[in-house]
């Protein structure tokens, strides 16, 4: 059987980028059991209280919610586990000091097979206040209005 070729997005986490200021982002493999690698390829998960941490020169991802397989048995894989996180050991070292450093947090993006691997990408993010969050909305809806009026003036000389 010829193996899966690009990028196939199974889940995101677009309120992350809302929530936080990203720094870095990385990609890591995930350790997972057949049930979960089959619920994924089914299109399922949630990455809306995932969040990543080192523990003892491992990277983990924890809350993480991929549900049950339809068709599995009695050997299921628990819905929210902790879940290994594949990295190189120099990654390791520098998100654990940007974490240690304070403000920072590590954030799952999004959950996708890479050339039939599961991957995650990751991002050390700094927390975002309330007024980082207008003040970016608005940034966007100022920006949008720039271009609608660029556009529209170019078309009028046309």
């Amino acid at each position: 059987m010829p193996r899966d070729r690009g990028q196939k997005v199974v889940a995101s986490n677009r309120k992350a980028r809302h929530d936080y200021t990203i720094e870095d982002t990385y990609e890591a493999g995930l350790v997972l059991t057949g049930t979960e690698v089959k619920s994924l390829r089914a299109g399922r998960a949630s990455l809306v209280d995932g969040y990543g941490f080192i523990d003892g020169g491992e990277a983990w991802l924890d809350a993480v919610h991929i549900p049950e397989f339809n068709q599995g048995s009695w050997n299921n894989h628990p819905v929210r586990r902790k879940r290994k996180m594949l990295l190189h050991k120099e990654q390791i070292l520098k998100i654990n000091n940007k974490i240690k450093e304070g403000g920072y947090t590590l954030v799952p993006l999004s959950i996708y097979f890479s050339d039939g691997n599961a991957k995650v990408e990751l991002a050390v993010a700094k927390g975002k206040r309330e007024y980082d969050k207008r003040q970016t909305l608005r940034e966007r809806t100022d920006k949008r209005e720039a271009d609608r009026a660029m556009s529209a003036r170019k078309n009028l000389n046309e």
